[in-house]
């Protein structure tokens, strides 16, 4: 890691935020979750202690010596995209940055006392400036939040759980870590797609991204508004079985569908929040001390059940009804998952005779 003196400064006039704080972006659940382990007594010392296990240093050497560290004489380009998110964002140092071959389009913000950033070819190759722009925001906000740290462990349990796997319980125990990690990193997915928003400020270059991470550098054969409507019908469409397959697909995946991040992204970017932080009224890291677990769970609390009141997800939707107290749930749910609705083939309307 080197020190940043942000000699360089945006290519285009943009709105920087000195001392943010990473609250100011971070999804509900991502956010109390990181706010409850920083409060934790002794949760440093145990991760430092954990270094000595993982593959750190293994993995910054195989970076330096097997892939492309970003400099000032080495894709200048991009080092010149990092740092501009580092000033705007206010991180005091530049992270290292590696570009490693790979015709996959990725990126990742791995290590546990310095992080680094590791784009792949496949991703340099696939996006325009602004695109790209968002994307080291995005590391960078994922950086400035302390993903790195939790990134890393979740990458060494997962190869673990992989070599133990002739071990059912062990397996079974480091599977359930992994899960839960997932689950948080896959809300750090939705934090970081804001950081990268407001490191580019340009939705339309963020949604550019996240169309060609899904369909490719055919930007002529996709639609914005065509593509957005594929997260609608994708939280709206079918019934029950759709819901538990969508439960099954997501579970193993460490990212959000591109589809809903674009939305989920969308919708940030149209909200009172956002356009608080671009006027410049934001959560300051000297106020992260300050900060409550308990107000953040409540938040996080808050959004979720505001995202199960409105969501279109046949079971959100029943869940919904469960809690508001909705009577023959027993026949909503065989509804649901029959297709079945009064009168047809799920459930057959009483007319008023006998039913047995």
């Amino acid at each position: 890691m080197t020190d940043s003196s942000h000699e360089n400064v945006p290519s285009r006039q943009r709105r920087r935020f000195p001392g943010i704080s990473s609250r100011a972006y971070e999804h509900p659940a991502d956010r109390s979750a990181l706010v409850a382990l920083r409060k934790l007594s002794g949760f440093d010392t145990v991760f430092k202690a954990l270094s000595g296990l993982l593959p750190e240093r293994s993995l910054r050497l195989l970076f330096l010596s097997d892939s492309v560290r970003v400099s000032d004489a080495q894709f200048a380009h991009l080092n010149g995209m990092l740092r501009d998110a580092c000033y705007i964002l206010d991180l005091e140092k530049v992270p290292a940055m590696y570009v490693t071959q790979d015709p996959k389009p990725n990126a990742m913000c791995i290590g546990l006392d310095e992080p680094i950033i590791v784009v792949t070819t496949g991703l340099v190759e696939l996006l325009d400036e602004e695109e790209m722009r968002a994307v080291v925001g995005h590391e960078v906000g994922h950086a400035l939040s302390g993903h790195a740290v939790y990134r890393t462990v979740l990458l060494f349990l997962t190869g673990l759980a992989m070599k133990v796997a002739w071990i059912p319980l062990g397996n079974v125990a480091i599977m359930a870590i992994v899960t839960a990690l997932r689950e948080w990193f896959r809300k750090s997915e939705l934090s970081a797609d804001r950081a990268g928003l407001l490191v580019g400020q340009d939705i339309k270059a963020s949604m550019r991204g996240l169309m060609k991470i899904a369909g490719g550098n055919h930007l002529h054969e996709m639609n914005v508004d065509a593509f957005l409507e594929q997260a609608e019908e994708y939280e709206a469409g079918g019934d029950l079985r759709d819901s538990v397959l969508k439960i099954l697909n997501v579970l193993p995946r460490s990212h959000p569908f591109t589809t809903v991040r674009a939305a989920e992204l969308k919708k940030w970017a149209e909200s009172r929040d956002y356009q608080r932080i671009i006027d410049g009224h934001y959560p300051r890291r000297s106020e992260d001390k300050d900060t409550s677990v308990t107000d953040s769970f409540r938040e996080s609390a808050s959004h979720y059940a505001e995202s199960v009141r409105t969501s279109k997800d046949p079971l959100m939707k029943l869940v919904g009804d469960i809690a508001g107290g909705a009577g023959d749930l027993g026949g909503k749910l065989r509804d649901k998952f029959t297709g079945g609705s009064p009168g047809g083939p799920g459930r057959p309307e009483n007319n008023g005779g006998p039913t047995g």
